[in-house]
């Protein structure tokens, strides 16, 4: 029996994680951490699932109170590092589906984590198919150098490009030599119309309502091109990843980014 935490359960993907936990017979919810409602249990909060389990805001009295082996924390960047730091500190494995971490943060959290040999797993995206599409891009990239990326997202998140754009950039780097793609003296009439430059590589952020996760992966070559398209239609497309994540996160003594380290 894996004993879960969750932190940020009334957000959209928080609720998700609660009914995935709630469901797994090898998962047991001990606990929820919210920014408010301190104290109350989650069946007496608007927006959390009506069970009897305790609400805490801070997230070490959670673990001096609560049993506790994974951390789900699905609320922001700066939390999310902050919480990590905590979990840590309370040898429990966090799991983050929280964007915006910088290489230093990576750097700085796998310090820790090597230092108390304790796993974690920070992903940009929790969504199978879109690991798999990470995946079948760097493959891609070996024969098709011209890459561009364009990710689409929900008007509500804050972090462009998307966590999943640049992990996706960062493999295809791998295996392809940095280039400048296009014309060599194109100029933009409008700043920022060519996208964000990764090594020569492009990417393009998008936001607006009605979107929930997608992102095309654009290959060019002489006469022909090559496009890779992923989309999550809805929330719980990624609770299979945050199911795997936490299952494989308990043999781990390091951390890790990324799910495409966990699938083979």
């Amino acid at each position: 029996m894996i004993n879960i935490v969750i932190a940020g359960p009334r957000g959209n993907m928080g609720k998700e994680a609660v009914k995935m936990v709630t469901k797994e017979s090898e998962f047991q919810l001990r606990a929820v951490v919210d920014q408010e409602f301190d104290g109350y249990k989650m069946k007496d909060v608007d927006g959390m699932e009506p069970l009897d389990l305790p609400v805490y805001v801070d997230m070490a009295e959670c673990f001096q109170q609560v049993e506790c082996d994974v951390l789900i924390d699905l609320t922001a960047p700066e939390a999310g590092k902050k919480h990590m730091r905590i979990a840590f500190d309370y040898g429990v494995r966090p799991v983050v589906g929280t964007t915006g971490f910088t290489d230093d943060d990576i750097e700085e959290l796998s310090a820790i984590a090597e230092e108390k040999a304790i796993g974690a797993i920070i992903a940009p995206n929790f969504a199978i198919g879109a690991i798999l599409l990470m995946k079948f891009s760097q493959m891609a990239a070996k024969y098709m150098t011209d890459v561009e990326i364009i990710e689409q997202h929900h008007d509500r998140k804050l972090d462009a490009p998307s966590g999943t754009a640049v992990k996706t950039a960062q493999m295809i780097a791998e295996v392809r030599e940095a280039k400048i793609q296009g014309h060599p003296e194109e100029a933009e009439q409008l700043e920022g119309a060519r996208g964000a430059d990764y090594e020569g590589m492009r990417i393009h952020s998008v936001r607006l309502p009605g979107l929930v996760a997608h992102q095309e992966v654009l290959f060019g070559g002489e006469g022909q091109t090559l496009k890779l398209r992923h989309d999550s239609l809805n929330r719980t497309s990624f609770m299979p990843g945050v199911k795997l994540a936490c299952e494989t996160v308990m043999n781990l003594s390091v951390l890790v980014y990324g799910l495409d380290q966990i699938i083979e």
